[in-house]
């Protein structure tokens, strides 16, 4: 049986942001509860009031001092102004996918235009799209949307703007383009369909086709969960939806040769492997015939051979073995180690498998006196040769310094690693790796001689080597990476994330204007950076620092609004000029004819870099996003218009 795992299942990033969200607020130890289930996940939900935080159905639910999780479903305008009216401190955990819906709902609405939502009508993201403009109309497809239509001829003249639950499937929403198209005549399409669903239904889609059963993990009140079983349904004869495995009847995938598993965006990982083991086991089926049992019973045993047993008792004398044949074995404690000071229970239990050496064999009485210290001893210079055929690498701890190098000691073995392959930097103590533990690559062995020579800068290299295949094999847009700051110039910071250095540019370390890379990382800082491009042919990678789920210019216009007053630092004096910072990551411009209430010759004559100033905010450029401020009219007390600007 073949159990293939699509790449996709399991969370998305809105699914995951939102738990961590309410995992963090749990951990503050102030009151929060989530507003309506964050997921449409029961095991998560159970797992996040564990963790103490509540579940409440509605604002007027809410308990004094409590902040309020909105789920990543979103609500509608109505619910955030009652929680506002309420005083509430609000945690919102809405999917930035389905906030990018509201804003264009919103922005419709005031524009007079109908808004159509294609989705489930009972589900609370479409209730929540829907409670931020007027008169929404929710559709489920394109029969709905045509019987819309039919209703009243009229409604193809309306200005319409349509959007989709960010959960449906690109059919339903193409098929509803196509109508649409055909039939209205002022029409605004915005496909608010999800990446990472449509990824995860192509993907469980092509598992289907080439799969005997799908297993479809996820809520049963879980929208896409119900899309990826009804998609897996077109295309596999079996299909299994389940939340748990305890609801997985092994049975009913009985003599399938492969099957597909794929989870919904509100699973998580630790239930898709829960699933996965499950199957895994009972796809493990061990059977011996009575000829095997036989011919185990009454083989015949030699001295020097290597025999595998389990241990069925210790005494403080014998370690007794169970080898599976007609003898009896048993290993004398001062066969077991070459240290007197361990004890006989911390290296061997009832019930562990051990390999040993034939001593002795008494076929009279049908006893086998076997040897741990004697294999160890044969096998570990076997092992050192075999690494040395094969070159594979091999594991020990450094014991001491040597003359012109170290010794490591693998299972027993001294291996001398010389000074120039201990992987260190020139004039580097090599004392500081002493008892440390190593990996090294074998380069001679000399049994005769009891020589053998390692090498641990072969190893680091090849394993860079690899980890840089690796990087490069799987690298994508957007994947993120945990990496270490490797050095910094004037124009940025290399990162290694994983046997390759990719490149941090200064203006992408931090959304505030920054002038060396120094004033955000150091070198040997671990950070989390997420890849922009890359070059395969060149071997280059630029990477990102700066939180894109933080948007400088919505925290900027959430915050603020043309004639507020706002305290900025200046960043930059210009000669037609000063820029100065509103919120990190947005900068404003302050023309030299709104720095003072008296004509300037530059600049520098009033401000000064760094310098924190109250400046009126006299127009806002959306389109651009440029922001003009004034000084002189607060001055002045009297209203400015925007000084052109200036590049």
């Amino acid at each position: 049986m073949r159990v293939e795992l699509a790449r996709s299942a399991g969370f998305c990033y809105g699914v995951r942001r939102a738990v961590e969200l309410a995992e963090q607020a749990a951990k503050s130890g102030r009151p929060c509860a989530m507003l309506g289930p964050i997921i449409h996940n029961g095991s998560v939900i159970d797992y996040l009031k564990e963790q103490g935080v509540a579940l409440i159905q509605s604002p007027d639910q809410v308990p004094p001092g409590t902040a309020v999780i909105i789920r990543s479903h979103g609500e509608g305008r109505a619910v955030h102004k009652a929680l506002e009216e309420r005083g509430c401190p609000v945690i919102d955990a809405t999917c930035p996918n389905v906030s990018r819906i509201h804003r264009i709902v919103e922005e419709a609405e005031g524009e007079g235009r109908q808004v159509l939502i294609i989705g489930m009508p009972d589900h609370p993201e479409v209730a929540a799209i829907a409670g931020w403009c007027a008169h929404p109309v929710v559709l489920e497809g394109e029969q709905a949307l045509a019987q819309w239509l039919e209703e009243d001829p009229k409604r193809r003249e309306l200005p319409i703007t349509m959007v989709s639950q960010t959960t449906s499937t690109h059919f339903i929403w193409t098929e509803c383009v196509k109508k649409a198209k055909k039939e209205c005549t002022n029409l605004k399409i915005f496909d608010t369909i999800c990446n990472a669903t449509y990824k995860r239904q192509s993907e469980a889609q092509a598992l289907a086709a080439k799969s005997d059963a799908m297993v479809v993990i996820g809520g049963r009140e879980s929208s896409n969960t119900k899309r990826l079983a009804e998609l897996c349904k077109a295309l596999c004869p079996m299909v299994v939806w389940i939340e748990r495995a305890a609801e997985l009847e092994p049975s009913t995938l009985y003599r399938k040769a492969s099957i597909g598993i794929t989870a919904g965006a509100s699973t998580p990982e630790w239930i898709i492997k829960e699933v996965y083991d499950k199957m895994s086991d009972e796809n493990i089926e061990i059977e011996e015939s009575f000829a095997e049992m036989l011919e185990k019973s009454i083989k015949t045993l030699n001295t020097g051979e290597k025999v595998t047993g389990v241990v069925t008792g210790i005494t403080p004398t014998e370690i007794y073995v169970d080898l599976g044949t007609k003898h009896a074995g048993y290993i004398p404690v001062s066969e077991l180690t070459d240290d007197p000071t361990v004890k006989v229970e911390d290296l061997v239990k009832v019930g562990d498998e051990i390999e040993t050496y034939v001593m002795r064999v008494n076929d009279q009485e049908g006893v086998v006196t076997l040897s741990k210290k004697r294999l160890d001893t044969v096998k570990s210079w076997e092992d050192v040769e075999q690494a040395k055929e094969d070159h594979t690498t091999v594991e020990g701890v450094v014991t001491e310094e040597n003359k012109g190098g170290v010794v490591v000691s693998i299972k027993g073995v001294r291996v001398f690693v010389p000074a120039s392959q201990t992987g260190l930097p020139r004039d580097t103590p090599m004392s500081q790796l002493v008892k440390q533990k190593v990996r090294l690559r074998i380069t001679e062995v000399n049994r005769a001689r009891k020589r053998v020579v390692g090498s641990i800068r072969a190893v680091e290299a090849e394993e860079r080597a690899a980890k840089a295949a690796e990087v490069w094999a799987n690298i994508e847009e957007g994947k993120r990476y945990t990496g270490t700051v490797k050095s910094l110039t004037s124009y940025g910071a290399f990162v290694d994330i994983g046997g390759v250095d990719g490149m941090v540019h200064i203006s992408e370390l931090s959304w505030s204007r920054i002038k060396h890379p120094s004033e955000v990382v150091s070198v040997g800082d671990t950070v989390e950076v997420y890849v922009i491009s890359f070059d395969p042919e060149k071997k280059k990678i630029s990477l990102g620092m700066k939180d894109r789920s933080q948007n400088p210019w919505e925290i900027f216009t959430s915050k603020y609004q043309v004639g507020d007053v706002a305290n900025v630092r200046v960043v930059k004096l210009m000669t037609f000029g000063a820029f100065a910072e509103i919120v990190p990551g947005v900068d404003g411009l302050i023309h030299i004819s709104q720095i003072a209430d008296h004509r300037i010759d530059k600049p520098g004559d009033v401000l000064s870099e760094g310098q924190m100033v109250d400046v009126k905010i006299i127009d806002i450029d959306y389109d651009h996003k440029k922001v003009s401020l004034s000084i002189r009219a607060l001055l002045e007390g009297g209203d400015e218009e925007a000084a052109p600007e200036e590049e």
